[in-house]
């Protein structure tokens, strides 16, 4: 069993935390709507509390479409070098934004996963053979778009002996040899291969990043029945144990169901494997087969969940209904 601090364990640490912070509470998310998340069988019609989701987005989650050219460049560039990205593929909010910027988050391994997770858009099935000229590849764009760090994750890649982590530390390599950059990977949970784990650390990122994504009771159901909540925990010990130099980092989704002493508890479980940086984000729906939303966070619940973060031990937190896993990666490493 995990034992966090009793400081962050104490109902007193959980009820003492800004008391307007009511998106997460269990009166605000009932119990038969957590049931009916767990289970899948929520609709868009279902009421939870006093909300009660539809496809129509609130306020701040509605973006004007950047203007210029470099989102023209980036698309270009990464369609003339048959690179993946998870901003693409995962049909991230962020994708214009990031694009316009000269910047992307590569996808390797393909872009099929071999888990069937309840809340991405990434394809499943069966994957194609690696591609093994992919790392140069990826140094290439990350060179021609002037990346000085680099965020590398891949799709889970459950047939591989390895799981993918040599292709993993190919990549790694490969980009810091081309560009000198920072690198920053995001990777599956490697529960049936420690050795591809291994390799990757071997290649000395100088972030790590593993997602919890949501709270144990919803686990198995948003990441599939595959997925283990402790030992993503441990993985991200693992990492600290065999190279205390790189920065690990971990994030979530909101708005799945979870509750506020449920979100504080995976906090705090975090802080204890010595997690440094944080991301908070708004789930959004992908299609209609995935799981629903059962809330939206307003971003001023956010600014109050990062500011319990901060006050818990994180050395970086991002907190907001666009947030994800490497939005920003850089600027968060920086100011760390």
């Amino acid at each position: 069993m995990v034992v966090t601090p009793a400081r962050f364990r104490s109902s007193k640490f959980l009820k003492m935390q800004l008391p307007i912070l009511k998106v997460l509470s269990p009166a605000e998310t009932s119990s038969a709507a957590v049931a009916d998340a767990e289970n899948g069988s929520m609709t868009c019609g279902s009421t939870v509390g006093q909300f009660e989701p539809s496809r129509r987005l609130p306020p701040w989650l509605r973006r004007q479409v950047p203007k210029g050219n470099a989102n023209h460049f980036t698309a270009g560039l990464l369609d003339e070098l048959k690179l993946e990205t998870v901003c693409d593929n995962a049909k991230c909010p962020n994708r214009m934004e990031c694009y316009s910027q000269k910047t992307a988050t590569f996808m390797i391994l393909g872009n099929v996963c071999t888990r069937p997770c309840g809340f991405c858009a990434v394809s499943r099935g069966k994957p194609e053979a690696l591609e093994l000229d992919e790392p140069e590849r990826v140094a290439e764009a990350a060179y021609r778009l002037g990346l000085k760090h680099v965020v590398i994750t891949s799709v889970t890649r459950d047939d591989l002996p390895d799981g993918g982590g040599d292709h993993f530390y190919q990549c790694v390599i490969a980009v810091r040899k081309k560009t000198g950059a920072a690198i920053e990977v995001l990777t599956p949970d490697f529960i049936r291969h420690k050795h591809g784990l291994d390799r990757v650390i071997e290649s000395a990122p100088e972030v790590f990043n593993h997602n919890m994504e949501t709270v144990p009771r919803l686990y198995r159901k948003v990441r599939g029945p595959k997925s283990e909540y402790r030992w993503t925990l441990e993985l991200l010990k693992h990492i600290k144990t065999s190279n205390p130099n790189i920065k690990t980092k971990s994030g979530l989704m909101l708005g799945l169901g979870e509750t506020r002493d449920e979100l504080l508890e995976c906090l705090a479980d975090l802080r204890t494997y010595d997690c440094d940086f944080l991301t908070l984000g708004q789930y959004l729906q992908p299609g209609p087969k995935y799981l629903p939303v059962v809330r939206y966070v307003p971003p001023e619940e956010f600014d109050e969940l990062g500011a319990i973060a901060r006050s818990m031990g994180f050395k970086k937190v991002a907190s907001g209904p666009f947030v994800r896993s490497s939005y920003h990666a850089r600027e968060m490493t920086d100011e760390a």
